[in-house]
């Protein structure tokens, strides 16, 4: 057993104790609270954090680590974006997944102990995003979390200017990317009934189709869509497109929804908004404001914190704290990092908050971590630490 001993332990989802123990055994969280009512078994392996802040592993549901490499193979090409094709719904961000990769051990050293990464938003429909912890692993068998698949898909200018222009190649237009959507939606709608139908009657059974095959669960409400799209008429039309088909979806980026807080409370919009800092290199992030998640929190809206890079996910907990100077609370700050994304990702009953039961990932920070004159100190994913600076 382990025991966190003498720092100030934030659950996230419970109290706060400015004197906190957290004990850990066997990968686990088997207590937590204040120093005057857990007892320490005299065998525990006692680890002192008087003055330092105890936290839950951070979490960003919203990268590309792994899948667009670090270091690049491939000098100023991406390696994740499959710019061959608008529609790509069979990829598998797994099978870019390199546990080597720089950028997981940057994010372990800046506190994260989860990270969802995936393809990026050149296409209209880009493949499934995974989930993994930020483990010193040998292989992706030693960090995937099986079952946490999430498809991708992207309105706005990424898909239209990777296949406009020149190449005249549809979609150049947003009214393409919307009817490209929908028409692939319409036909893995038809495909998934007809394999139901097969069920009883195997004469029924439609010809394979192995990208339409990749979204029978997203049209049958298996699997969690993430649509990227910026401006305010590109999150509307994501809206739209996904109550048509009846998706369980969650917008992501979410740079003008200020705009529309509104629509986006009525149609009970999951947000992760990010990244923060962007500088106005396309039209469609010039109204980027890092007041936004205090709009939001504000107006009731659920959302996630996210950088939305590789290695760059370690700057996270500084853009965090840029948004508490413009209103965001403390205690949303610290479920938009931690809660909210592991419930997105459908890995709260593990992760997300220090409670008893719940996996032992855990950060330790040597002053509020979402100051830029803070160190991540320690950094603990299934009751081991991982990256220990203590």
């Amino acid at each position: 057993m382990i025991a966190l001993k003498g720092g100030k332990v934030v659950t996230v989802t419970g109290s706060t104790f400015e004197n906190g123990v957290v004990l850990v055994e066997d990968g686990k969280i088997c207590a937590v609270g204040s120093a005057d009512t857990i007892a320490i078994p005299q065998d525990a392996e006692l680890v002192d954090v008087t003055g330092k802040w105890v936290t839950p592993g951070l979490i960003d549901a919203h990268t590309h680590i792994s899948t667009f490499a670090e270091p690049s193979p491939r000098p100023n090409i991406g390696d994740g974006n499959e710019i061959t094709d608008p529609i790509t719904a069979q990829l598998r961000a797994i099978d870019s997944i390199n546990p080597h990769d720089l950028a997981i051990a940057k994010a372990r050293e800046a506190g994260f102990t989860t990270c969802y990464t995936g393809p990026g938003s050149a296409n209209v429909i880009g493949g499934t995003g995974i989930s993994f912890k930020c483990k010193n692993g040998d292989s992706l068998f030693d960090i995937v979390i099986p079952g946490s698949a999430q498809m991708k898909m992207a309105l706005g200018e990424n898909p239209k200017n990777c296949y406009g222009g020149n190449s005249k190649k549809m979609p150049q237009t947003r009214m393409a990317v919307a009817a490209l959507l929908r028409e692939t939606l319409y036909n893995a709608k038809v495909y998934s009934d007809k394999l139901k139908a097969a069920e009883s009657d195997p004469s029924k059974a439609p010809t394979p189709n192995f990208k339409l095959d990749a979204l029978v669960p997203v049209v049958r409400g298996e699997m969690k869509v993430r649509i990227h799209c910026h401006r305010a008429d590109d999150i509307t039309t994501a809206i739209r497109i996904a109550e048509e088909y009846h998706l369980d979806y969650s917008i992501e980026h979410a740079t003008e929804g200020y705009k529309i807080l509104k629509v986006l409370k009525e149609h009970n919009c999951t947000c992760v908004v990010g990244p923060l800092l962007m500088d106005p290199v396309k039209m469609e992030i010039w109204g980027c404001r890092q007041d936004t998640p205090a709009k939001m929190e504000e107006a009731g809206i659920n959302f996630c914190l996210t950088q939305d890079t590789s290695s760059g996910t370690r700057w996270l907990p500084i853009n965090v704290g840029i948004c508490m100077a413009r209103g965001l609370s403390e205690q949303a700050a610290f479920e938009a990092v931690t809660i909210r994304p592991a419930k997105l990702l459908g890995l709260s009953d593990r992760i997300g908050s220090l409670e008893v039961g719940k996996d032992a990932d855990i950060a330790i920070f040597d002053g509020h971590p979402f100051s830029n004159f803070t160190l991540c100190k320690a950094t603990m994913i299934d009751g081991v630490f991982e990256y220990n600076a203590l």
